[in-house]
């Protein structure tokens, strides 16, 4: 059958061929379509506006450097949302504020007075971030040129509440009104405010909306819009979405000018079950404690940052501070349901299996107790002089470190190294803090192990304080003379990093034991483990434990970490016959991938049409992609309509038709052809066309394989490729890019993402855009997405189609390549 497939595929697909950028050799990862400035960072688009037949993207900017910082609004025009051109900086920084995202609206009646009848101003509303103390405010520029060049209001801010939290303004005109109304985020507060003005002006509160949905990160950059559902203007709903932790919820509702409401705000009621504990008593009951961390009975505490317990009370192993470490235990009780239902939060600190409670043994050859450096180890850059410094980091060994936060902190950059030393044990274990900027990417913060001049073995931060254990392997390198190498060429961003303890050994040193969790215990056991999210947002958990059933079993509650979220908080602990749904399967998300941030639509485009553009990013890895100049990049233009999915009314979204513009004849695979669908069986199977910017459309009938779909930019030989498949048993899409190419560069880049996709009489229909350095997949319609960024090797071009462990049809495949649409 691979025969078979191969050859038809062929006949169809032989004149496709590899359509890169020109300046691939030199800017490989440099988008073809998608939107990015010529050089420095960028992320949130900012005041999308149609006017006059231009539209407008600004967004945010860095005019200094490729990280985030100096908020200046950058700026691009087009014709078509397609085709770009980069236009001098719209807003710039200055020494009192930076300017953050926004919008720009319109104003055609001139009821700001910043123009006249005739010359109607172009109005942005921005959040100015003030720098002497880091309050938000909301402030205004005009134009009068057509978005060319802004003037900052005299006048500004023009709503100030006193927040540090307080941003993202999305103003739109109100015709019901015939005034403005803003949405803008209370971000800590998880609320969206609504503003209404009639000059722009001055601006009178209106309502709040929230918390609801996903609450586990602050929300940011609102949106407020009306869609018609199924077509129909005559039922039109509202849309709000709300950027948070990494994603864009959107809600469903109703809004009279004034109060936004939505049934999808409703709280959620949890499956019944039988309560082994609440924590609504004043004292634990028959659970015991050790420690000090959970003190003697629940908190009470109603107010404050911590949220979504039931009832007053709540376990908290805060217990005045994080330094405190206890447990809280309950007493046995048997598993006679299937799934054990709870809430927790607070730090993310999992079990470890084994986890270390003291050094490990063996030879050290570096503790930084001395008042100099240890004796052959040298700096430099602005490590020339550097010693151990006094800390009191979280897992730190005895009263010193080696801590290339130096002077000026992040902004000092060299390298540390040791004396020579034979490597005469298994095992190097050393103790690890601070930035999490490895030796793959840019400007690392690293230790490394040295043979020969070359770098063996290499270790970074997690972005953060806490000091735990690294153990390299190095039984090969036995007898081998090496050195220990600390190296800082970061000057932001966690730009430093710490280290101690370093030490041969004849065994791996586990990570410490410092989890904030909750465990099932059986026999003694950790059988089942959850821990929080480092948020003070309680969120459900549920355990399956119907293997369990008829066992007797213990809940422990253990707080063993001392710093960075070393606290957790648990309530409501149920026996239910049903699991409960946490907030992100709850939630109702524009996309599920993990680079979909910050996205808002277009004021005033014609017909009514709905048009949103997204930030390709997270500020998991924002600072750190293999980009070199540049960083960050805009999502393709994607039009939002509501239709009714099973049942529901849904925000479904496509990719805007004008991106048709860009695409190379089709070769088609389909039942229109000559060729007629193929399935194909177990296994991978390539098909001959290529690219590295193209449209990808394909139809799939499941059939026995477990698990179906595309890969693309695959590579020759190296393993490299980004998977798109179909979980048949679990209903899900998901989105592959463990071996999509550089991954190294941040802990948090290589990923699965998943998202529910119920196939439609059978079939699985998936539109993909593939670029230079992102994937957009769009499936059965738009119901469902999945957003990421790549970095594959140039050479990484190929198609696969796969069928795992069984068959599956192919009803049709159509590749598109894609010509490059950004002039500078």
């Amino acid at each position: 059958m691979r025969g078979v497939l191969l050859a038809a595929l062929s006949a169809v697909l032989a004149a496709l061929s590899v359509v890169a950028p020109a300046n691939a050799a030199d800017d490989p990862y440099r988008p073809a379509y998608h939107y990015t400035s010529a050089a420095n960072f960028m992320n949130d688009p900012n005041g999308l506006i149609y006017k006059d037949g231009t539209y407008h993207l600004f967004y945010q900017h860095n005019p200094y450097g490729a990280t985030a910082g100096n908020g200046s609004w950058g700026h691009a025009t087009s014709t078509d949302m397609v085709h770009w051109k980069e236009r001098p900086i719209a807003i710039m920084s200055d020494a009192k504020e930076d300017v953050w995202s926004g919008s720009v609206v319109n104003d055609v009646t001139n009821s700001s007075g910043f123009g006249t009848k005739d010359n109607p101003p172009l109005v942005a509303v921005y959040t100015s971030f003030r720098k002497s103390d880091g309050v938000q405010r909301q402030a205004l520029a005009y134009s009068l040129d057509d978005g060319a060049t802004f003037t900052k209001y005299a006048g500004n801010p023009v709503l100030d509440i006193g927040s540090h939290d307080f941003r993202d303004p999305k103003v739109f005109w109100d015709g019901a009104s015939a005034s403005w109304r803003m949405v803008v985020a209370k971000s800590v507060e998880r609320k969206v405010g609504i503003y209404s003005s009639h000059d722009l002006k001055t601006w009178s509160h209106r309502s709040d909306f929230g918390p609801a949905g996903v609450t586990s990160g602050v929300w940011e950059c609102p949106d407020l819009f009306p869609l018609a559902v199924d077509g129909n203007p005559a039922d039109t709903r509202w849309v709000l979405t709300v950027s948070s932790a990494g994603k864009v919820q959107y809600f469903v509702g109703a809004f009279d000018g004034a109060t936004f409401t939505s049934p999808d705000a409703a709280a959620y009621t949890p499956p019944a079950g039988t309560t082994l504990q609440d924590f609504e008593g004043n004292d634990y009951g028959s659970w015991t404690t050790t420690g000090a961390a959970f003190g003697s009975g629940p908190s009470h505490f109603t107010t404050g940052d911590v949220q979504g317990f039931h009832g007053s009370g709540y376990a908290d192993s805060w217990g005045g501070d994080d330094a405190n470490k206890g447990t809280l235990t309950s007493p046995a009780f048997t598993v006679d349901q299937g799934h054990l239902n709870f809430l927790i939060g607070g730090g993310n600190h999992p079990h470890v299996d084994g986890g270390s409670d003291g050094p490990p043994p063996g030879t050290t050859l570096a503790d930084f107790e001395g008042s100099t450096l240890p004796e052959g180890w040298t700096g430099t850059g602005d490590f020339t002089a550097i010693t151990p410094t006094r800390e009191t980091l979280p897992g730190q060994l005895g009263a010193q470190v080696l801590d290339t936060c130096q002077a000026g902190c992040d902004e000092a950059t060299g390298t540390v190294t040791s004396r020579s030393f034979t490597i005469t044990d298994d095992y190097v274990d050393l103790l690890v803090a601070g930035g999490n900027h490895p030796m793959s990417g840019t400007n690392p913060t690293a230790v490394n192990l040295v043979v020969d001049g070359q770098v063996v073995r290499s270790a970074s931060g997690k972005n953060s304080p806490n000091m735990d254990w690294v153990a390299w392997n190095v039984a090969d390198l036995k007898g081998r003379t090496a050195q220990l190498q600390v190296v800082d060429q970061r000057t932001s961003d966690w730009g430093h990093l710490m280290v101690d303890n370093i030490v041969l050994s004849p065994v791996a040193a586990a990570p410490w034991n410092a989890e904030t969790t909750a465990n099932l215990l059986v026999d003694g056991k950790v059988v089942r483990t959850a821990t929080g999210t480092d948020s003070p947002t309680l969120d459900w958990a549920s355990w399956d434990v119907a293997d369990l059933r008829g066992k007797q079993a213990r809940i422990q509650l253990i707080d063993n970490a001392v710093g960075g979220w070393g606290h957790l908080y648990a309530d409501d602990f149920l026996l239910s016959s049903v699991a409960t749904q946490d907030m992100w399967g709850r939630a109702r998300l524009v996309d599920r991938g993990a680079d979909y941030y910050a996205a808002v639509t277009y004021n005033d485009l014609p017909n009514g049409r709905r048009v949103q553009l997204g930030w390709m990013g997270s500020w998991d890895y924002a600072n750190d992609t293999p980009t070199g100049a540049w960083r960050g990049e805009q999502s393709v233009p994607r039009e939002l309509s509501l239709r009714t999915v099973g049942g529901k009314v849904s925000l479904v979204q496509s990719p805007i038709s004008e991106l048709d513009s860009l695409a190379g004849k089709p070769v088609r695979l389909d039942g229109t052809t000559a060729v007629r669908p193929v399935t194909v069986t177990a296994g991978t199977t390539p098909v001959p066309a290529s690219g590295r910017s193209l449209r990808l459309d394909a139809t799939f009938t499941a059939a026995t394989a477990p698990e179906f779909g595309v890969d693309v930019r695959v590579g020759t030989g190296d393993g490299q490729r980004t998977r798109i498949g179909y979980d048949v048993d679990a209903g899900e899409l998901f989105l592959d890019r463990t071996k999509s190419g550089d991954v190294g560069f941040s802990a948090a880049f290589s990923r699965i993402d998943r998202v529910k996709v119920p196939l439609q009489n059978g079939k699985l229909r998936l539109k993909v855009y593939v670029d230079s350095s992102s994937v957009e997949v769009f499936a059965n319609g738009g119901i469902a997405s999945l957003t990421d960024l790549v970095f594959p090797a140039t050479s990484s071009t190929g198609i696969d189609v796969f069928s795992t462990s069984g068959s599956t049809r192919v009803d049709s495949l159509t590749v598109r390549q894609l010509g490059s649409s950004i002039s500078r």
